[in-house]
């Protein structure tokens, strides 16, 4: 069984966060190590990010170091993943509560049979985007025609590209897909290719200014694609009437009220100790660039979203049916 990789992972090239900047910096492995006791009264629980620390992930880092978690009996070990693909994987296998993952793979895993469900929402709205230079050539959508576009990682990118274009009367077949690893922003700055897909608009755009080089962005949602939550939490099926897990998304809500109430003291926290070296100016910027996307009420959902990205993967071929919404994706029960 082969899952689509992560397709664009935000400033990782960029940031080159060393180990220690992560919470947990322990391979992803570690959860099928037999870990101490929790104290009396208190539920341990695993949770695999996603990559390394970023401010993605500033509502977690915020009810571990504010003590959301532990005020709700909980005691979270957070770990940054060998393998972006490891989340999905180790939470279907048991090895781990629970995993960062993305609303658009979600529904490519379930189609492959993994046991996963949606439990909560950590970025509400889409952040990846097909970005151009700003003093570039290509000015609008049809300016790309016999253009090279740069992408991460394969198994999206043409759906996306055709979706983006098809706005236009355009679509893959009108431009070249260059695979330029995680080299997103360097690519389209060195002018290896003429625009990158798959780059945040919370991390690249940042960085591209920090180099002088601005960049201009198009945004897939306002391109025919759906609209979709970029980070969620996932459990396995069997886990989705723990009310440990519930116990967690009401920290999480807490913890996120308290980060936009509070955004600096939040960033004291989010770059204390091992996580000093993401101080840093696109850190900066891409943590308050973050605050108004970070779902407020991360145990709600919205069935219809996930409705609506289903069936435009099922008409895209991308996925083999439409699946009910409860089978993947659930609002966790009232603990």
């Amino acid at each position: 069984m082969t899952l689509l990789p992560r397709r664009a992972l935000p400033a990782l090239a960029a940031l080159a966060l060393p180990a220690s900047a992560a919470m947990a910096q322990t391979p992803a492995q570690a959860p099928a190590q037999t870990p101490a006791p929790a104290p009396q009264g208190t539920t341990r629980l695993t949770l695999l990010l996603d990559w390394f620390v970023n401010p993605d992930h500033a509502p977690i880092v915020v009810a571990q170091e504010a003590g959301f978690f532990a005020r709700a009996g909980l005691e979270v070990r957070t770990i940054a993943p060998a393998d972006p693909n490891d989340p999905p994987r180790m939470v279907a296998a048991k090895q781990a509560d629970l995993g960062v993952y993305y609303q658009k793979n979600l529904h490519l895993a379930v189609d492959q049979g993994l046991p996963l469900a949606r439990v909560g929402t950590l970025v509400a709205t889409p952040l990846s985007t097909l970005s151009v230079l700003r003093d570039g050539p290509v000015k609008s959508l049809t300016d790309l025609r016999g253009k090279k576009i740069g992408f991460s990682t394969a198994g999206f990118e043409e759906v996306a590209v055709d979706t983006i274009l098809g706005t236009v009367g355009l679509s893959s077949k009108d431009v070249t897909l260059v695979n330029v690893n995680f080299g997103l922003s360097s690519a389209l700055m060195s002018g290896q290719v003429d625009a990158i897909l798959g780059g945040f608009r919370n991390f690249e755009l940042h960085q591209m200014e920090i180099e002088k080089r601005p960049g201009r962005a198009f945004y897939p949602e306002q391109h025919g694609m759906p609209i979709y939550d970029e980070l969620i939490y996932v459990a396995h099926t069997d886990r989705v009437r723990d009310p440990s897990l519930r116990r967690f998304m009401d920290a999480l809500e807490g913890a996120t009220t308290f980060l936009v109430n509070n955004a600096e003291e939040s960033w004291k926290m989010f770059i204390a100790g091992p996580r000093r070296e993401l101080d840093n100016e696109l850190n900066r910027r891409a943590f308050r660039d973050t605050l108004n996307r970070f779902s407020l009420s991360p145990a709600a959902l919205d069935a219809n979203r996930y409705q609506r990205f289903a069936k435009f993967l099922a008409e895209k071929k991308m996925i083999r049916s439409v699946p009910e919404v409860s089978k993947y994706a659930v609002e966790l029960p009232v603990a």
